[in-house]
């Protein structure tokens, strides 16, 4: 609508494509069909889902045999750390980091609960976990080690194929979330060398509620839902094949248009940066300067509260962190976890580009916040 403030939080969710919500629409009214089922109706539903696993598996470098639909980034993430731990139980050990999103972290202080010993490796000053501090981890009951690949916080892109590397030749399993990455840079599962990958519809102009997980083949894991033989028995339920095929509508648009969007959004958000850095003196970045998802700048205004900074400027959406975290002013643990003092970290802001920014957007942005950072400053 056109009062509605500048959409800054693309991070957070994104909006549908047009062409999402025309290819759903058929399977909202007239294909309602049950995959599942043997006749006309099912095997319309079946074709569509067949075609959304073709679309992720083409995004993503793999069979569509090694896609599964899940309800999200989060059920993804959960199958992936349990399915593999109870498929290895003789390994009692998992590896992950410091700044993963709470899908994956909570869910490894859930196996430290129940005898799994549990290694955080830290981050250096520009967010990024050290591939070798992952090495120096790895042990013979290593089960899997969980990395996500870019942090939703910072869009800091981890060392994923070094860190895979020194993980399988420990014996260990690779998990790494790409909610945040597919879409926005080349998301490769053998460029990576990764055996288990998650996403999140709603990350890449798809609906909220569906998500996949890349299983490479051969790879076990055991299924912590239990039904009949949907997605080969590893998560049974009936499909929700209208999400499912907006889904494959999204990762068809990914791939079409990635190294032109990504192109778009770094010259976008480099112009955001500039234009804050001309009237914000001491503005600073927080992330490694290239290895950093093209749309996401993670900046910290000085002097200021971030939530302060926000609520002053109700013409722009964004946040101070992870939507996931937000309504309380502690400062940010991925932020605190790079060495920021916390009383810099509550002045962080998270501004994230999308498909639809444009260059005026980013200006009167970059106007609004830096006014508003000049009147609490003067208060």
């Amino acid at each position: 609508m056109a009062d509605d403030p500048i959409y800054l939080d693309h991070n957070a969710t994104t909006p549908l494509l047009p062409e999402v919500v025309e290819a759903m629409l058929p399977y909202l009214r007239e294909h309602f069909g049950n995959p599942s089922s043997g006749h006309v109706y099912g095997r319309r539903a079946r074709e569509g889902v067949d075609r959304a696993r073709a679309e992720v598996a083409a995004l993503l470098g793999c069979s569509p045999a090694e896609i599964l639909f899940t309800s999200g980034g989060t059920e993804a993430n959960n199958l992936a750390i349990r399915g593999v731990t109870e498929a290895r139980p003789e390994r009692r050990h998992v590896v992950t980091s410091v700044v993963e999103h709470p899908a994956t972290a909570a869910f490894c202080s859930w196996l430290a609960r129940h005898g799994f010993r549990i290694d955080r490796v830290g981050v250096d000053a520009s967010g990024r976990t050290r591939a070798g501090d992952v090495g120096a981890a790895l042990g013979e009951d290593t089960a899997l080690v969980t990395i996500m690949h870019a942090n939703n916080e910072t869009g800091v892109l981890q060392p994923i194929g070094e860190i895979a590397a020194l993980a399988h030749r420990a014996g260990a399993l690779v998990h790494t979330d790409a909610a945040q990455s597919l879409g926005k840079v080349p998301v490769d599962v053998n460029a990576l060398g990764v055996d288990l990958l998650s996403i999140a519809g709603h990350k890449l102009y798809a609906p909220k509620g569906v998500g996949a997980l890349y299983v490479r083949a051969g790879t076990p894991l055991t299924p912590f839902l239990l039904g009949a033989g949907h997605e080969r028995g590893l998560r049974p339920g009936t499909e929700n094949v209208a999400s499912i095929v907006g889904l494959g509508v999204a990762c068809a648009a990914a791939r079409r248009d990635l190294d032109t969007l990504a192109a778009r959004m770094k010259n976008l958000s480099d112009r955001l940066f500039a234009a804050l850095s001309e009237r914000v003196p001491g503005i600073a970045l927080h992330g490694h300067p290239a290895e950093r998802l093209p749309n996401t700048l993670n900046v910290r205004f000085p002097g200021v509260s971030g939530t302060a900074l926000l609520a002053a400027t109700p013409e722009i959406a964004a946040s101070t962190g992870s939507a996931c975290h937000d309504g309380h002013e502690a400062a940010s643990a991925v932020i605190l976890a790079m060495g920021v003092p916390p009383a810099e970290a509550v002045g962080s802001v998270r501004l994230t580009l999308g498909r639809s920014t444009t260059e005026a957007d980013v200006d009167r942005a970059a106007a609004a916040l830096a006014n508003a950072w000049a009147r609490l400053r003067a208060a």
